[in-house]
């Protein structure tokens, strides 16, 4: 693992890394936008039926006597479940009879009424424009709103199975350059769609490329900096997801209409696609892959900028070869994707941080769907998503130094999965505590994913990391998809769906003791390197204590 004390010597976490965090963690906040959006561009606003009698100005005229909005919205729509104006039926004809002080339902009947066959009116004092107005998602047609997400958390799925091998094969920071100019093209291109299914295509499209930066953020990152900070750039990478919750907030609050909108947090992917050609490849990945003069031109850049010209001046391609020697012979075998279930090391490491990936995007999407019924307004309640991360995810730097990634992976999922179980037991009437559990839960989730996201990087080697990653997006959006499907069990027992999302955490939570801790180890280049960290930690058992097979781990 000779990387790392090349690493060391030019610069773990120097100027270098401070400016690549910037430039990495910046588009993070504003990808998170891209994610979140749909709670404000798809937005249902309060709709009733197009009637002549109230909006076309020549059926106004004939109207006998003076006759105020409210009347004739009572002659042309009948109530609803709630009272309300019916969202989806209208009379045929006028019904003057209600308008009689002693009127009653029994006065008309639902033969008298018939579908919005001339379109709706929606209420635009919240948003200006919205897809759900623009195409009419109401009614008939409200399915469709819902299929616009479920389409773009398959295109995140999909991305995180294509981007993750093409990043083991091409490389990190070139993957990484292009996933910016295709978000930042096809969220410009969603913005001017003609039609609902261009939409959503143009929205598949920057799932799939949202997937590519996530994943190459995170292990531009790892392989960059040194052991000992490696948890505080994942944490501060973990971080944007936050603050891009609240800047989703505040952009929605000042732009109410939806292309707008979508152009906002598109346009500024053009300006990430043209610095990221500065970005620094993965060395790591250079070496290893045996293009050693890159690798040694990436190597003294860097030096060069932590102020380490002694370091960069002694650098050379016979230097790096004798260093690496036995990871560079190693990382010439081609490492499949089926390696991270058949090699002996592997293979439990692969299951169990997919089923913690798969736990955090299951029950996200089914506490955040639990947090709308809370009855905040929608930018309120985005803010509150973002800000109770923080300190969640602060917290979880501390923990990660001082307990380890294991126990801190196993008690944020329990302590998530606890919260949700204990709501169960918690009445309905009991608005406030529920509440704060749910938003504790949260906490718990926003914990689980930033050491998620550090340890699949630390249990996997190189040739392998991208892929490992890719599989545990691929679970979490998997996760995703089918979460708001388990509220569905709710017809069956109110408490069902609580059940299942708080079981799920907590038996990963138990899971994850499995897996090894990699808190203090320094990176693992090649599968060997995998198996000998095994062997180590298996010789260094207490005396007595039995052996059993130590590729187990």
């Amino acid at each position: 693992m000779a990387f790392s004390e090349l690493l060391d010597q030019v610069g773990g976490l120097g100027r270098f890394q401070v400016l690549q965090m910037v430039a990495l963690v910046v588009p993070i906040i504003w990808l998170t936008t891209q994610s979140m959006m749909e709670n404000f561009s798809a937005a249902v606003p309060s709709h009733r039926c197009w009637v002549p009698l109230l909006d076309n100005g020549t059926a106004q005229a004939g109207v006998p006597g003076a006759l105020d909005p409210k009347d004739l919205l009572t002659v042309s729509i009948p109530p609803g479940p709630n009272r309300e104006p019916h969202q989806c039926r209208r009379f045929r004809q006028p019904q003057w009879q209600l308008l009689d002080p002693n009127a009653t339902a029994a006065n008309w009947s639902e033969a008298a009424t018939e579908p919005c066959v001339d379109g709706w009116v929606y209420d635009r004092s919240t948003f200006t424009s919205t897809i759900v107005a623009k195409w009419d998602l109401v009614c008939d047609s409200h399915a469709l709103k819902p299929m616009a997400q479920s389409i773009y958390l398959s295109g995140i799925l999909v991305g995180a199975a294509v981007f993750g091998q093409a990043s083991d094969r091409f490389g990190r920071r070139l993957v990484l350059t292009l996933n910016y100019l295709q978000m930042a093209m096809a969220g410009t291109a969603a913005a001017f769609a003609p039609i609902f299914p261009v939409y959503c295509l143009f929205r598949f499209l920057v799932a799939f490329a949202v997937a590519g930066v996530m994943m190459n953020t995170c292990t531009l990152l790892m392989e960059w900096t040194s052991t000992r900070a490696r948890a505080l750039a994942m944490t501060l990478n973990s971080l944007g997801f936050s603050f891009g919750q609240v800047l989703m907030a505040m952009v929605a609050y000042g732009v109410r209409d939806w292309a707008l909108l979508q152009l906002v947090v598109s346009a500024p992917f053009f300006l990430c696609f043209v610095y990221s050609w500065w970005l620094a490849e993965s060395a790591r990945w250079l070496l290893i892959t045996g293009k050693l003069e890159r690798g040694l031109r990436e190597l003294q850049k860097v030096a060069a900028i932590n102020g380490k010209r002694a370091v960069r001046d002694t650098l050379t391609t016979e230097v790096l070869v004798s260093a690496m020697q036995e990871e560079l012979s190693a990382g010439q075998a081609t490492a499949s994707p089926g390696a991270l279930l058949c090699t002996p090391g592997l293979g439990l490491r692969t299951c169990v941080s997919t089923l913690c990936w798969f736990a955090f995007g299951f029950t996200f999407y089914g506490l955040a769907l639990d947090l709308q019924t809370l009855g905040s307004d929608i930018f309120l309640l985005q803010v509150l998503i973002g800000v109770v991360d923080i300190p969640a995810k602060i917290g979880t730097l501390l923990l990660l130094s001082r307990l380890g990634r294991r126990p801190t992976q196993a008690a944020s999922l329990v302590l998530a999965g606890l919260c949700i179980l204990t709501n169960t037991l918690v009445p309905q009437d009991m608005g406030a505590l529920r509440s704060a559990l749910a938003v504790l839960g949260l906490s718990g989730l926003g914990a689980a994913f930033t050491c998620v996201s550090i340890y699949t990087g630390e249990l996997f080697p190189t040739v392998l990391r991208m892929t490992a990653v890719g599989l545990g997006q691929m679970a979490a959006r998997a996760g995703a998809i089918l979460g708001p499907l388990v509220r569905l069990l709710g017809a069956y027992g109110r408490s069902l769906p609580l059940l299942v999302y708080g079981a799920v955490p907590v038996l990963s939570g138990l899971a994850a003791l499995l897996l090894p801790e990699t808190g203090s180890l320094p990176l693992p280049d090649t599968i060997q390197d995998v198996q000998n960290q095994a062997v180590k930690k298996a010789t260094h058992r207490p005396p007595g204590h039995t052996v059993l097979k130590s590729t187990h781990f």
